[in-house]
């Protein structure tokens, strides 16, 4: 990785010193890689940069094929498919994935223009709903499903901030109290500022290859990507996604009787796919990094993984479950809460993470005996992602 922060230069600069590092780390040569796929970097949700091509011109051009995705937050993870694809496919014996960004001041806003047909552009003109807004009305709605309260919110801040304060890469590297939590500005109640993941510049690389080649230049038991979740919604959805501000069925059909049987929500699709390819289940999971945009969504996510029902996601908190030292951390980076969205590098920055874990070598964050482990992401307009690591 490149550390995150707002460091204030162009993104093209923290992806190519998180692939030096990455190509050091697998020790082998950049004129060894066959094929570079790149996150796009976008802004404010739309593709800003031609990321594989740039990526493989500021290493020195040396033939490998490019191939350059977007998946809006999910791109990182698209990226990590693709090259996982070529390897399979046999096209490519090893591949450097990359992304990176440098994000703007204060949340992301619609890029200029008017584009009344654009989904994202008439959520911002329409609604008024900036990224906090909605993290706010997902947090509204646990409180009145589940009776989460704003201290159960407060809480993922605070244990995300106690691992980030351990990650060298993390932006924030501070702890802090759930008194902090509560003092900080209200910014779309019933979230605070320290609810709410920041903007960062940040970078992040991986360099995958097949087994045959990871054993010819002496890595006898590497981590190894068991499964790769890309799925989309499935039909019907009654339940409004947003930033999305549609359902393809919610005014035609009563959600109880929709369809028999019910279809999981579109979180938990993408995780029971990663499951099934990976034929492992949430109870053979060391660790999870997941998709925290905001302390409430981080509560979301371990329900659609399955790390417990639907509506206890506050209760693995309240008992330290999801903490460093407890039955399944989640988040052991720090999470969003501690790095700051940089779009196309943060899905691979999770997988970095599984990685080092899985390895053992996470310093003081080590999670004991990880041995297998899921990334979980959400990309705007149906870009599910997930990724199982395994060693």
């Amino acid at each position: 990785m490149h550390p995150w922060g707002k460091w204030g230069r162009n993104f093209v600069e923290y992806g190519t010193a998180a692939a030096r590092a990455a190509l050091a780390d697998a020790g082998i040569r950049w004129q060894d890689v066959q094929s570079v796929v790149g996150a796009d970097t976008v802004r404010c949700g739309y593709p800003g940069y031609v990321a594989g091509a740039t990526f493989a011109q500021a290493l020195g051009w040396q033939g490998a094929r490019v191939t350059s995705v977007y998946a809006a937050c999910a791109s990182g993870a698209q990226a990590v498919n693709t090259a996982r694809a070529q390897i399979l496919a046999g096209m490519a014996d090893v591949v450097l994935v990359v992304g990176a960004d440098s994000a703007p001041k204060g949340f992301f806003a619609p890029a200029g223009g008017d584009r009344p047909d654009d989904p994202d552009w008439l959520r911002f003109r329409v609604l008024g709903a900036t990224n906090p807004a909605y993290f706010a009305l997902y947090a509204r709605r646990r409180m009145a499903l589940h009776g989460d309260t704003v201290d159960d919110f407060a809480q993922v801040k605070v244990k995300n901030a106690a691992a980030g304060a351990l990650n060298p890469y993390a932006r924030y590297r501070t702890t802090v109290t759930a008194e902090q939590v509560a003092a900080s500005a209200v910014v779309a109640d019933p979230l605070r500022l320290l609810d709410i993941c920041a903007t960062s510049d940040g970078g992040a690389a991986l360099v995958l290859s097949s087994m045959e080649y990871a054993r010819r230049h002496g890595v006898p038991d590497p981590v190894r990507v068991r499964a790769v979740s890309t799925v989309t919604p499935t039909y019907p959805r009654t339940v409004l996604d947003l930033p999305d501000i549609a359902t393809d069925s919610a005014v035609a059909m009563d959600p109880a009787v929709a369809m028999e049987p019910s279809p999981p929500g579109f979180r938990a699709a993408i995780a029971l796919a990663a499951y099934e390819e990976a034929g492992l289940g949430p109870e053979d999971l060391a660790l999870a990094e997941v998709y925290d945009l905001s302390t409430a969504l981080e509560l979301e996510w371990y329900e659609d993984l399955g790390l417990c029902g639907v509506g206890e996601g506050a209760k693995l908190v309240r008992e330290g479950a999801t903490a460093l030292g407890g039955r399944l951390p989640v988040n052991a980076s720090g999470g969003l809460a501690s790095f700051g969205e940089a779009v196309p590098a943060q899905a691979i920055a999770q997988v970095c993470e599984l990685t080092w874990q899985l390895r053992g070598n996470a310093g003081e964050r080590q999670v004991p005996g990880a041995r297998a482990g899921i990334t979980a992401n959400q990309g705007l307009f149906g870009h599910g992602s997930a990724v199982v690591a395994v060693r």
